[in-house]
């Protein structure tokens, strides 16, 4: 079964390989439809751009890298909340779980809507608005499935269930996700992640709204003439990435079996885009005992630096943090995390709100005291 699920993941990373062969094809910018697709709605990994392809664990792996979905020691449960491009209306709201199911595998669901607040309807008689107002409504529900191989190699899929309506016309489509982690090193510090996402069917835009009624030409009985829509494909892309951890007061260390109080991880990664522009990041995150951590980074893509030319609204920075603690003595563990990303066009910025619940086996490395509790691993 494991080689079953070794060679689906490696055979779905090939395709994407050539699926992405042409990315960055500027003659492709903005062809691709459900570009929600690409909205990383946790807190946790926003704060550094989704930079993190190599060194994410647990619930927000889901939307980054799948393979990291296997580090989820029990039950992780999470809600977020983004305001996107603050004061614009739009906003993203977010749920999942993780649940470990076995030796090793973890199974997560989670579910992402975006929604624009009411929007005027207009008509070639009422340019202005007719009085009545829509809501669109963009809902994906996702279902993963990841598992640790070894104790240097984790893997997972994905698959993605996607509906957008808008009004009386609406789209479905699905897609998959792939990808794996390779993790080495004396403390497991060095890490190393290759994602595949959005891989998945076209997509088609059909209902009532694209019919109007009339008469024929001799108007002697009326007809109901229908616009053909064509295909649209998803935002396809492939992601690299490279983190290593450094542990700053390692000579204080107790054992080995405890982790130093200071961390510092330094991430890169490369983001090859079939309808954008490449990425091209790097980043930092600080931790003092896991409890609090602190994180920013950047990610250059072509042009951004130049306002005329440039195809996004971010400057390419961000930053966030987190903060987490123990509800009680055995109780789970409670993280807020918070992300900030500014934008140029228009320059309201993007906030990320996530509030997460960790839930620890008792066999959990994490829920076992060490030597001396203030020193004792927490969860991420």
């Amino acid at each position: 079964m494991k080689n079953v699920i070794t060679k689906a993941i490696l055979s779905t990373l090939s395709l994407g390989m050539t699926m992405t062969a042409f990315a960055g094809n500027k003659d492709r910018a903005g062809q691709a439809g459900a570009t929600e697709m690409l909205i990383n709605p946790w807190g946790q990994s926003t704060g550094v751009f989704g930079l993190d392809v190599a060194n994410i664990k647990g619930l927000a792996a889901m939307k980054v890298n799948i393979a990291g979905l296997s580090f989820a020691e029990d039950l992780e449960l999470g809600v977020s909340h983004t305001r996107y491009l603050s004061g614009s209306g739009i906003s993203v709201n977010n749920a999942g779980m993780a649940y470990r199911v076995g030796e090793g595998t973890v199974i997560g669901v989670n579910a992402m809507s975006m929604s624009f607040g009411e929007i005027a309807v207009t008509d070639i008689d009422h340019p202005e608005g007719n009085g009545a107002t829509y809501r669109p409504s963009f809902l994906n529900v996702s279902l993963g499935f990841s598992h640790k191989f070894s104790d240097r190699i984790r893997g997972g899929v994905n698959g993605t269930f996607i509906t957008e309506q808008i009004g009386n016309i609406g789209a479905v489509g699905a897609a998959i996700d792939a990808g794996i982690m390779y993790v080495t090193g004396k403390d497991e510090n060095m890490h190393i992640g290759v994602t595949l996402r959005n891989a998945g069917t076209n997509m088609r835009f059909s209902g009532g709204g694209f019919s109007s009624e009339g008469t024929s030409v001799n108007g002697n009985y009326a007809v109901t003439r229908s616009m053909p829509q064509e295909k649209f494909q998803l935002p396809t892309y492939m992601s690299m990435g490279f983190a290593y951890d450094f542990y700053l007061d390692e000579k204080n260390r107790p054992s080995d079996n405890v982790k130093p109080l200071h961390r510092l991880t330094a991430m890169a990664n490369f983001t090859s885009n079939s309808f954008n522009n490449d990425y091209l990041g790097a980043g930092v995150e600080y931790a003092f005992r896991e409890r609090f951590m602190v994180r920013g980074a950047y990610r250059y893509e072509k042009d951004i630096m130049d306002k005329q030319k440039s195809t996004t609204f971010y400057t390419g920075l961000s930053m966030g943090a987190t903060v987490s603690s123990r509800i009680g003595k055995t109780g789970p563990f409670l993280a807020l995390d918070y992300s900030f990303r500014p934008t140029q066009r228009p320059a309201n910025g993007m906030h990320v709100f996530s509030l997460r619940f960790l839930f620890l086996n008792k066999k959990s490395s994490l829920a076992t005291p060490a030597s001396d509790p203030t020193l004792a691993p927490i969860a991420q």
